[in-house]
């Protein structure tokens, strides 16, 4: 039998290999930009023209209190940015929330994921139990975890016998209290996008490897995650790009005090605080295309074609 001989219809073919699109992958591609044409109007309509006053300001020295001051110097304000060691250190502290955050929220709610999928009673009433910290407003949520640590209002230092323990006055301590706050809120998020991954895992693999003699541990690893991997792409991305963008949970716990600032805060107070919109609008361009870098890396590390993933 001939190399080609077993393949679908209307994939080119040439010395054994496929070329080009399928009809269906070309009806679904075409189906795809039409669905989504119009949000991505909206989106273009409402961000084209901040992204474009953004960078037209980036290339100015432009202090709102001193508008008749305004000169252009080109790319300075990026090379201020760029040399500046405060910058990279709040890319460090944006670094290390997000990677813990979103590392600790994936475990966990893969866990909440395989709960709920395995649960035969009561799926309604869990599920809803397990969305509930992600349906608190953010800034509501950042206050509950700051009063809970607080050192005069706070109840943690009473439950673990830690006396007058400043939390919110040492770098670790404050982003352990902004990592966990997150880590609650937003972990019901990834375990929804990890469960419905999961329903799309057929259980006859799952089967097929429990008759072979694969333990429970082996069906995961090799049967359940491998088939999964779109829906676990998806959710570490998103959630990577939030956590890469913190703002709320710093801006209320600490104020960006105790080298706590990310990348978001740092803009924020460049271009609000100290009214530098040229150096503001610098930051928040480095901030997006940090923002695009991330998710390129992301799609092209996981080899992930979210074009093939179809629901049967």
């Amino acid at each position: 039998m001939s190399a080609t001989a077993e393949l679908a219809p209307g994939v080119n073919v040439q010395e054994g290999a496929p070329q080009g699109l399928s009809d269906r992958a070309r009806h679904e591609r075409r189906l795809g930009w039409i669905l989504s044409a119009p949000a991505v109007i909206v989106m273009l309509f409402v961000t084209l023209y901040p992204m474009i006053q953004a960078v037209y300001y980036s290339l100015y020295s432009y202090r709102l209190t001193d508008p008749a001051g305004k000169t252009f110097n080109g790319l300075t304000n990026y090379w201020i940015v760029l040399k500046d060691s405060l910058f990279w250190q709040d890319v460090g502290v944006t670094a290390i929330i997000t990677v813990v955050t979103v590392s600790v929220e994936l475990v966990i709610g893969f866990g909440f994921a395989l709960v709920m999928h395995r649960i035969i009673f009561a799926k309604g009433p869990v599920r809803t139990a397990i969305l509930v910290p992600y349906g608190a407003i953010t800034v509501v949520s950042a206050f509950a975890w700051k009063y809970a640590f607080e050192l005069d209002s706070g109840f943690v230092n009473g439950w673990f016998h830690l006396g007058n323990f400043d939390w919110f006055a040492h770098t670790w301590s404050a982003i352990l209290v902004i990592c966990l706050s997150e880590i609650w809120k937003t972990t019901p998020f990834i375990s929804q996008l990890l469960l419905a991954g999961l329903a799309q895992v057929p259980e006859v693999l799952g089967e097929a490897a429990a008759v072979d003699g694969a333990t429970a541990w082996q069906r995961l690893r090799k049967v359940t995650i491998p088939n999964m991997k779109a829906a676990i792409m998806v959710a570490v991305l998103f959630r990577t790009l939030a956590a890469w963008a913190i703002f709320d949970n710093i801006f209320v716990m600490t104020g960006g005090s105790a080298n706590t600032e990310s990348i978001s805060f740092l803009t924020y107070r460049q271009s609000i605080t100290r009214v530098q919109v040229g150096l503001g609008s610098a930051l928040s361009v480095v901030l997006f295309l940090s923002v695009v870098l991330i998710a390129t890396v992301f799609v092209k590390g996981f080899k992930v074609n979210l074009g093939s993933v179809r629901s049967d």
